[in-house]
């Protein structure tokens, strides 16, 4: 399962939507606030706000909401000030595993990341410490239900994605930062909803998990590192296989 971590994920998130609602509706916000503040609050001229709002929309937040996020990035309402941090760290197996996170304290973030990674066998490494396993490329996953490979090969093509990964039951399509914004306004015009769409770490190779006792200890790790109030993102280099996990 290359890449579970991910895809498999977002699915489970949308299982679990109403339960999250709360906290998917705070990242969000927070991703509205730092992209208003960083490239301006008309979506018309920046695509990153555009790409943040759609995804708003498509989990039901309310308008207000949105507008109101989108204020405290401007400054016409006040706000609290909010930081992106990296953590690196590795888990059961020595597997690779990046958190982003944005917070309002960089105390609480730290000590709950780490704890976290401790709790269930983890470890944090320095800054750094991760960077030759990961790529960082802008990332999007489309289910197969939304779009064939022919659509959306021509489409990223042309907006300049330097890959299409037909997985499937879902398209992963990558490409450079720089044509990151270019590529979600082909696919948005285009009209194809994307699972998932962000600035991400993509594993440069796989570590396999062979035994169903640490499969289940990473994923543990990796989902209460995802549940914490300030994870934004949790990426890692696994590939488990489904069947060690077929009785869960």
């Amino acid at each position: 399962m290359a890449g579970h971590s991910k895809w498999a994920t977002t699915k489970r998130h949308k299982a679990a939507i109403d339960a999250k609602r709360g906290k998917i509706f705070s990242a969000i916000s927070k991703d509205l606030t730092m992209a208003a503040r960083n490239g301006g609050g008309d979506p018309e001229f920046n695509p990153r706000l555009r790409t943040f709002i759609n995804k708003a929309k498509a989990a039901n937040m309310p308008a207000d909401n949105i507008d109101r996020a989108i204020k405290k990035g401007t400054g016409e309402l006040p706000g609290v000030e909010y930081f992106e941090l990296t953590y690196e760290g590795y888990g059961p197996g020595g597997i690779g595993i990046i958190v982003e996170v944005t917070t309002d304290n960089k105390n609480r973030a730290a000590s709950e990341v780490r704890s976290t990674f401790t709790k269930f066998g983890g470890n944090l490494a320095g800054p750094g410490a991760l960077a030759h396993f990961f790529n960082r490329l802008g990332q999007f996953l489309i289910s197969a239900e939304n779009t064939t490979e022919d659509q959306i090969m021509e489409i990223a093509l042309e907006a300049g994605a330097e890959d299409v990964i037909n997985n499937g039951d879902h398209f992963e399509v990558r490409c450079a930062i720089q044509d990151f914004d270019t590529l979600s306004a082909a696919i948005e015009k285009a009209g194809i909803a994307c699972e998932s769409s962000e600035i991400a770490y993509v594993p440069t190779s796989t570590t396999p998990i062979t035994d169903a006792d640490s499969a289940r200890k990473l994923l543990k790790l990796v989902d209460t590192l995802d549940d914490l109030e300030d994870t934004k993102s949790v990426y890692d280099n696994s590939d488990i296989d489904d069947s060690l996990l077929a009785n869960d």
